[in-house]
């Protein structure tokens, strides 16, 4: 949980009060970005769930890691595909804050009828692991520029190792049902992703957004903040069988988001077409 909160702090500090502003140059974009990602993916965690026909753990974890905000990861993928990084980074703020409310809501509501939800304990938790440290982030980066610059260079490898250690560990404890009904999960999972990337490009393109902008929805639907289902899961849930789906999900949207930015990255945009 420490460890996820220096990462939310890592992205705080990539803001400023300033940047959150101009959400006002690109309200369209970013609204319809913020309705994809709370919508295209709880759905698509929901019915997949049901159509998989889940174990009631495994179901709750997918819908928990799809009512997630997006991740941070989507910002570097967004920046390999040459797409509108300016719009990645206020989306990820955007659903990030807003998570503290979404996240347990959603949850609650679609995962209810498989495993008891809290939905005041993962707003605490929400808000404790991701709202506070990304406001505490932009605080510093917009009063304490220079504290910020010498602490940044070690917040990349915070990142890497909190994923690392969560999500290897959710895999360890769980290896003996992991491998009884592993390809099960996997599948649930590479079909969320595979909703959320293509929902999130094809419904961009419907609302009449540009090339450059829908290839960044599409990332950011596609990509969720997989780590902090992790910690939420092992927080709230009975079974730790609840955080597989989580952690496979960290593995899943990296593998997509990364071959999506090659094909895109070798495709500019062109909306004279």
């Amino acid at each position: 949980m420490v460890g996820l909160s220096f990462t939310m702090l890592g992205m705080g500090m990539t803001l400023t009060l300033d940047d959150l502003r101009t959400v006002l140059l690109m309200p369209k974009e970013l609204a319809a970005g913020f309705l994809l990602q709370y919508t295209v993916m709880p759905l698509s965690g929901y019915l997949i769930s049901k159509l998989l026909n889940l174990p009631s753990h495994y179901a709750a974890g997918l819908i928990l890691v799809s009512c997630c905000p997006g991740g941070t990861a989507s910002n570097i993928v967004t920046y390999l595909a040459r797409a509108n990084v300016a719009l990645s980074v206020l989306m990820t703020a955007a659903s990030t804050f807003a998570a503290a409310f979404m996240t347990p809501l959603l949850t609650s509501k679609l995962a209810g009828q498989y495993v008891a939800v809290d939905p005041m304990g993962l707003f605490v938790s929400t808000s404790q692991v991701v709202l506070a440290p990304v406001l505490l982030g932009a605080l510093l980066n917009q009063y304490m520029g220079r504290l910020v610059e010498s602490v940044s260079p070690v917040m990349p490898f915070i990142a890497v190792a909190t994923v690392a250690v969560l999500c290897g560990n959710a895999i360890a404890q769980n290896a003996s049902a992991i491998l009884a009904s592993g390809l099960q999960v996997v599948l649930s999972v590479i079909f969320l992703h595979g909703s959320g990337f293509f929902f999130g490009y094809v419904l961009s393109r419907v609302l009449g957004i540009d090339i450059a902008s829908s290839r960044t929805i599409s990332i950011e639907v596609g990509m969720q903040n997989s780590v902090l289902g992790v910690v939420l899961a092992g927080k709230h849930f009975g079974s730790p069988l609840t955080a597989v789906p989580c952690a496979v999900s960290s593995i899943c949207h990296s593998i997509y988001g990364s071959l999506l930015a090659g094909v895109w990255r070798s495709m500019p945009p062109n909306d004279k077409q």
